[in-house]
């Protein structure tokens, strides 16, 4: 009798470890997964950069220096690698766009063209979605580490080597960058 109570104790307990594993592994997918939705947006801005670019660069060729570093930083941002590094890079894509658009409302003509007007939007649907997906994200990110850093989780975690992920935050000595992309008409 005692030996039976024994293993459904030790039964039950590679039950729990295997829920336990299985929940983390989820929790760390839906995180892999989340990340990869903010990539598909990130690179859907990197194809609309330099269509935004050379539409704006047909009528104020004069501002090439605002057009560099706008491609300087969408390559910096393209070649980011960490979340840390990924996230001050997309800070300052977005400081540099936003002189591509200050730039723009100095065109009447410009701010009338209906291929810079589509881009426009293209951008800030897709500048929405990356607000959106890196919420989502974060909200994956703050699910998993808590998991993995509150007991009887962090036992599990440690056992199979799974640790924290960092959060997706765009450069905190940048503010100006973390204000949305502003696109008027």
């Amino acid at each position: 009798m005692t030996m039976l109570i024994i293993l459904g104790i030790v039964v039950l307990f590679i039950l729990w470890v295997v829920f336990a594993y299985n929940r983390l592994i989820r929790m760390t997918n839906n995180t892999k997964e989340s990340w990869a939705d903010i990539d598909v947006q990130l690179k859907r801005r990197y194809d609309l950069i330099p269509n935004l670019v050379n539409t704006v660069k047909g009528y104020a060729t004069h501002e090439s220096s605002a057009f560099e570093n706008v491609s300087k930083a969408r390559s910096a941002a393209m070649g980011a690698t960490g979340l840390a590094d990924k996230g001050q890079a997309e800070a300052t894509l977005a400081g540099a766009l936003k002189s591509v658009f200050a730039i723009a409302e100095a065109y009447p003509e410009l701010k009338a063209n209906q291929n810079f007007l589509s881009l426009q939007n293209d951008l800030t649907d897709t500048e929405d979605k990356i607000q959106a997906a890196r919420r989502f994200y974060n909200g994956n990110v703050r699910d998993l580490n808590t998991t993995i850093q509150m007991f009887p989780g962090n036992i599990i975690a440690s056992m199979f080597h799974i640790s924290a992920v960092e959060f997706f935050q765009l450069d905190a000595a940048d503010a100006a960058a973390k204000q949305p992309v502003e696109v008027k008409f």
